[in-house]
């Protein structure tokens, strides 16, 4: 008898690496959208908008790229998101694909240093919320933020969806009402901004890298909806959430850091929260819960993609229980972090976002390559668990072509730690990410090609995944 998917609802998570079967498939791909929209709209975004400011672009500018680096960035984690329904496994298994069971240990420890900093960084943002909300010191409001964060966490994947549906309508209620806030007290003649080529192009870099670092993280969360799901759903729904909710509450950011730049750099949740003094606190528990929502995916991702090198075929605490440690691991670790993390916090972000983009990039074209051009979404998926599978133990040429283009990256790099020779003849600008995306997507597919790559088809139930967009 064929499985027949249950209807969802809010239960503890027996999953964790594994593979979903369609018995346990749930959900509608409109969910996809409040769970992005979540994600981006919220303080950490904010404070990523207005570094458009802080690096020397006017609001007309600083629009612009906002708008450009999340509709361009956006594309590909929404491509991303497909994979899930089709594939019912994390996305950081897939990369077992490309470069062997083995061999995807270095682009999983790459993301797994993401997942915990940007934990960090929600972390101090929520401290921040959360200290002004019940008057305490910011130490042991980090501490309490991200333990309720946790608390979330330990539930898992359909209580993010529905936590997620509520925080999404609350957060563009109450930043659409800052939004015309701003624009009440916005300087009728702003200081004077010299933009310039290498700005606009680091900027754009910026915020392109926002969207792409949610790649690791997109079919995590559709990974539970039912096979038939049709792709351009998953990928409209996904895109949409994703790309126009960072838009817009980015654009908040930029407005809020041409109204008062210091503030906005050195207490978001505050500042924000203070231009409506009367009703202060509910302000700051809605940032507190958009905070929560994209924090609690960065400490279940963390959770999800360091099993994907601990446990190879998914058996190592499967389950709850394996969540519920590993997550409480992170959230350890990430709290201490926070706690004595550097005050300089938008620099801070600025940069580690920069840096992860050049190791995410090569992944990110790779993993999509693979997928929509090479298997066109057929995969064996027990071989993914299978330290001897289909896919081996590691693939040197996928891992080559990751590592050559981290290094033709560097000469188009523009971070606080090295700015190569073409981003400085551009005056600072930043294209090191178009040159990833082209060459290491290009050089994967001429290797896959010329090996004239079959794609492997299990007759099992676990197996057949196809589509695209």
């Amino acid at each position: 008898m064929a499985d027949t998917p249950r209807q969802g609802g809010i239960g503890l998570e027996q999953r964790s690496i594994d593979y979903i079967p369609e018995s346990e498939r749930h959900g509608q791909p409109n969910t996809l959208f409040t769970l992005w929209f979540a994600s981006n709209v919220q303080i950490t975004a904010v404070a990523t908008g207005a570094l458009a400011v802080v690096l020397g672009l006017n609001l007309e500018w600083a629009i612009i790229t906002i708008l450009v680096g999340n509709l361009v960035g956006g594309l590909f984690m929404a491509y991303h998101s497909i994979q899930g329904p089709k594939m019912g496994v994390p996305q950081m298994i897939q990369s077992r694909a490309q470069f062997g069971m083995f061999g995807a240990t270095l682009p999983v420890v790459v993301v797994l240093v993401m997942y915990l900093g940007f934990f960090v960084s929600g972390g101090i943002l929520g401290g921040q919320a959360l200290s002004a909300l019940l008057h305490i010191s910011v130490a042991p409001a980090v501490v309490l933020a991200d333990a309720l964060v946790l608390l979330i966490t330990w539930v898992g994947y359909d209580l993010f969806h529905a936590y997620d549906r509520v925080v999404s309508v609350l957060s563009f209620a109450i930043f659409g009402v800052l939004l015309i806030k701003l624009l009440t007290v916005l300087p009728s003649h702003a200081p004077k901004s010299s933009v310039t080529l290498g700005t606009v192009l680091l900027v754009i870099s910026i915020f392109a890298a926002w969207q792409i670092t949610w790649a690791p993280y997109v079919s995590d969360y559709s990974r539970y909806l039912p096979k038939s799901t049709r792709s351009p759903r998953t990928f409209w729904y996904t895109y949409l959430g994703s790309a126009v909710g960072a838009c817009f509450i980015m654009t908040v950011g930029a407005l809020g850091a041409v109204v008062a730049e210091s503030q906005v750099s050195s207490n978001a949740p505050a500042y924000f929260a203070g231009l409506f003094p009367q009703v202060r606190w509910l302000v700051l528990i809605i940032i507190l819960l958009g905070i929560f929502a994209a924090n609690l995916e960065n400490l279940y991702g963390a959770f999800l993609t360091a099993f994907t090198s601990l446990s190879p075929s998914g058996k190592l605490l499967a389950g709850a229980r394996g969540r519920i440690v590993a997550t409480t691991v992170v959230a350890v670790l990430g709290t201490v972090i926070a706690i004595a993390a550097s005050s300089n916090f938008l620099t801070n972000l600025s940069n580690f976002v920069l840096f992860l983009l050049y190791f995410l990039i090569p992944w990110t074209a790779i993993n999509l390559t693979d997928y929509y051009l090479v298997r066109h979404g057929k995969y064996d998926i027990p071989s993914l668990f299978q330290t001897h599978g289909a896919y081996g133990t590691v693939s040197w040429p996928a891992l080559g072509i990751y590592v050559l283009t981290i290094l033709v990256e560097l000469p188009f790099m523009n971070s606080s730690f090295f700015e190569g020779p073409v981003a400085k003849a551009i005056g600072g600008g930043d294209i090191a990410w178009i040159v990833g995306l082209i060459l290491a997507g290009g050089l994967y597919y001429l290797y896959a090609s010329s090996l004239r790559m079959e794609s492997p088809q299990s007759a099992s139930a676990n197996g057949d995944s196809g589509g695209g967009l």
